[in-house]
């Protein structure tokens, strides 16, 4: 009886059939790796619920686009590759979270072909990396705080090709103006700066001299934004 119910309209004789408890042990195992990697994306990252609840599901529903194509993995990526139309309605997201999603899927491809145990290994190996990785804060760049972005606001009257070199040099190791701007209908101008902060507890005495520079407009310093070349 069961296996009628379970059984495909357009299956054959030649067709192999997944027993029901078959399918239930892919599927809790799918769902074992999710919240693994779920739990260890968690350790030391800033996450969404939505996010976090898909890393979770993900292997799931891999694993039973495999199943359901009776293993064949060049059909099961063709479908699951149907999935990646709604892409255009989520925001872009890190590089961190996309591998993540990337591992999920794997997993659950994994699960999916009935190696239970080498998906669960490669589960572990994964996330023990995960962990570690965010443990130690690998790849996080070095005297981050002495790198900056140095908006100045000056009049329309003043050349600013030169006027600001001399304490730029002094304060910064390092220094690019990357951005002229007019505002104020034109009659102001703003320059943006890249610079490396030779040392950051000088920040407010080298905004006081270029404060006698402009003739005491805006000037502002933020961290410099690093997303823009992220993945």
């Amino acid at each position: 009886m069961h296996s009628t119910i379970f059984r495909g309209l357009f299956d054959t004789d030649m067709t192999s059939i997944i027993s029901i408890s078959d399918f239930l042990i892919c599927i809790g195992c799918s769902l074992a790796i999710g919240l693994i990697m779920a739990f260890a994306y968690m350790y030391r990252s800033r996450y969404t619920k939505s996010f976090i609840s898909t890393v979770a599901l993900l292997p799931a529903v891999v694993c039973v686009v495999i199943m359901m194509v009776n293993g064949n993995v060049g059909t099961g990526v063709a479908v699951a590759g149907a999935f990646s139309l709604v892409r255009f309605r989520s925001v872009p997201g890190t590089a961190k979270e996309i591998t993540m999603l990337f591992l999920a899927m794997g997993a659950g491809l994994i699960t999916g072909m009935g190696y239970l145990a080498f998906a669960l290994l490669f589960t572990i190996i994964m996330c023990a990396l995960i962990v570690l990785y965010n443990q130690l804060d690998f790849g996080a760049k070095k005297n981050a705080a002495t790198y900056k972005t140095l908006n100045i606001t000056i009049p329309e009257d003043l050349d600013y090709t030169g006027v600001f070199e001399e304490i730029l040099e002094k304060y910064a190791s390092s220094y690019e103006l990357v951005k002229v701007k007019t505002t104020n209908m034109g009659s102001l101008f703003r320059l943006t700066y890249d610079l490396t902060l030779r040392d950051e507890k000088k920040e407010k005495e080298m905004i006081d001299k270029l404060r006698c520079r402009n003739g005491n407009l805006e000037i502002t310093v933020s961290r410099q934004e690093t997303a823009a070349a992220e993945l």
